[in-house]
């Protein structure tokens, strides 16, 4: 991640917390001056640096939860200082290592605790850190902070069905939500409620930190919030979908989110329309397509 990412990470995450002002002291001004000399001299026209190799090798499934620590902490610094609001991503050792480090580094995130939205049980991720599909969803719901998995309960069967019928399973892909923590609500038990635009933009540098970590071939956003999170869209899943997106030199495909496929609102025509995203992303991670995969869902339902 370049030094200019994770100040914008840094403001982002303080606007979160509804910070309008951030004090810079010397250091932190010449920083930013040194910054902007640079962008000033550098050649529009220079090429971007070129995106780094997949790793062919498989890492062990990544940490999923632990136990969000609530208790205050100190009060975030200048970007320029040491700063609890700041990631780091290791720079040595296998993804494998560098997603566990995250983790950790998440569940003592200042920003997340401080915004007083969310509950306490962090669900990081799950997956193989070395795959070359991500599937981002929006938060953790009830099932996935009792299991302490991303995509968990009945959603996450479904989700495993359509990982099923492309030849795949968990151990295969790289699973994540945009928050890690749960969206809480008065008097809450097993109901949800989708993060808001705060909790996501507080939990933006994180998806930002293991996609740089994963540089993954293609990204499933699942569900309007997650391609809202990511993308910056907003409308329905129906006019994201059908076409690729852009992250950061990363094809993104937005589809519907396996919950959604489970409402009686729901027919053939919305399963459809997921399998043909599906379908988009295996030719795009060249997996071989069968007439059989290819003839899922083509008579009108």
């Amino acid at each position: 991640m370049r030094p200019v990412d994770s100040l914008l990470d840094f403001l982002r995450a303080e606007e979160a917390r509804g910070v309008r002002n951030v004090h810079l002291d010397d250091q932190a001004k010449e920083v930013l001056r040194e910054l902007h000399r640079r962008a000033r001299v550098a050649k529009p026209s220079a090429a971007p640096s070129p995106r780094p190799a997949a790793p062919s090798a498989s890492a062990a499934a990544a940490p999923s939860a632990s136990r969000m620590p609530m208790a205050s902490s100190a009060p975030v610094s200048s970007p320029a200082s040491a700063s609890p609001a700041r990631i780091a991503v290791p720079s040595l050792g296998g993804p494998a290592e560098k997603i566990a480090a995250l983790a950790e580094q998440a569940a003592h995130w200042a920003p997340a605790r401080q915004l007083g939205t969310l509950r306490d049980r962090l669900v990081f991720s799950a997956g193989d850190p070395a795959a070359r599909l991500m599937l981002l969803g929006e938060a953790p719901g009830y099932h996935e902070e009792q299991q302490g998995t991303p995509f968990a309960g009945p959603a996450g069967q479904k989700l495993d069905d359509i990982l099923r019928a492309m030849g795949l399973d968990r151990s295969q892909v790289y699973i994540s939500n945009l928050v890690k923590c749960r969206p809480a609500s008065p008097g809450q038990t097993t109901n949800n409620r989708k993060p808001t635009p705060e909790e996501m933009a507080c939990w933006l540098p994180f998806v930002r930190a293991e996609i740089s970590v994963l540089r993954p071939s293609c990204i499933i956003a699942l569900g309007a919030s997650a391609a809202e999170g990511l993308l910056g869209l907003s409308g329905a899943v129906a006019a994201m979908r059908g076409r690729w997106h852009d992250f950061e030199g990363i094809p993104v495909r937005v589809t519907y989110h396996p919950a959604y496929l489970l409402r009686g609102t729901s027919g053939n025509s919305d399963k459809r329309a997921v399998w043909e995203d599906m379908l988009e992303a295996m030719e795009k991670l060249g997996l071989p397509i069968s007439d059989k995969q290819r003839g899922y869902f083509t008579k009108p339902g």
